[in-house]
């Protein structure tokens, strides 16, 4: 009760600004509500890899490429497009550090997965090898996910799966060459005694890292591995 009368009190005397347009804020977010009806949703898409569709569907569907092979994980959540605004938050996020934002795509990811996904019983970022870690001095998708626990009560784990390769980064990759390039690029160091876990990350591209990071938590014993992205490219 405490804590709420405190958020109240501050969000009366300093209102949330939209990072986007510098107008006041809706819902306690750093966003106005002309800026988020803006951002572009993925709305029909594939319910395992949110691929999108071309044309509407109105009952769940899957891809053809789910259909010949289907992936590891089991559902993906990615409520937004990579394109305009969305785009534009995760790379400001990702190569100038702004943390803000971070904490606005965790906002809108929660937000969209309160109301479709089954929740899991842990949250685990797709990590970074060591030596790319250092380089950042940060991990997105863990200041993502940071958000998103709180507004769940959902522990995160970044102990557990370690990226055990430094890979190529996948975006200076062909789709066909991603899957190769991230092969055998994570180990379970340390028991998972969990049933359902979400991998949370920023952006999905062709699916390539999630599904081999999925690979693996299923062989250590996980029964369901969704996918939380804030965007699907």
């Amino acid at each position: 009760m405490v804590n709420n009368w405190l958020n109240i009190i501050q969000e009366y005397l300093i209102p949330p600004t939209c990072i986007l347009c510098g107008n006041v804020g809706f819902n306690s977010q750093d966003i106005c509500h002309a800026c988020f009806k803006d951002i572009r949703r993925n709305i029909d898409c594939c319910y395992r890899c949110a691929e999108t569709f071309e044309t509407a569907n109105k009952i769940p569907q899957l891809c053809g490429q789910c259909i010949s092979q289907t992936p590891f994980f089991d559902d993906t959540y990615a409520p937004f497009l990579h394109q305009g605004i969305i785009r534009f938050l995760i790379a400001s996020l990702k190569f100038n550090r702004q943390y803000k934002n971070a904490r606005l795509l965790g906002y809108l990811l929660a937000s969209h997965l309160e109301k479709n996904a089954e929740m899991p019983e842990l949250i685990i970022p797709i990590p970074l090898h060591p030596q790319r870690y250092r380089e950042r001095r940060f991990n997105q998708s863990i200041e993502i996910a940071k958000t998103v626990s709180k507004q769940f009560n959902i522990p995160i784990d970044t102990k557990s799966c370690i990226r055990n390769r430094n890979t190529t980064h996948q975006t200076e990759l062909p789709a066909k060459q991603r899957h190769i390039n991230i092969k055998n690029a994570f180990q379970i160091i340390k028991q998972i005694d969990t049933h359902h876990i979400a991998i949370l990350d920023d952006v999905m591209t062709t699916g390539s890292t999630a599904n081999e990071m999925a690979k693996v938590l299923k062989k250590a014993g996980v029964t369901r591995v969704d996918i939380w992205v804030c965007a699907r490219a």
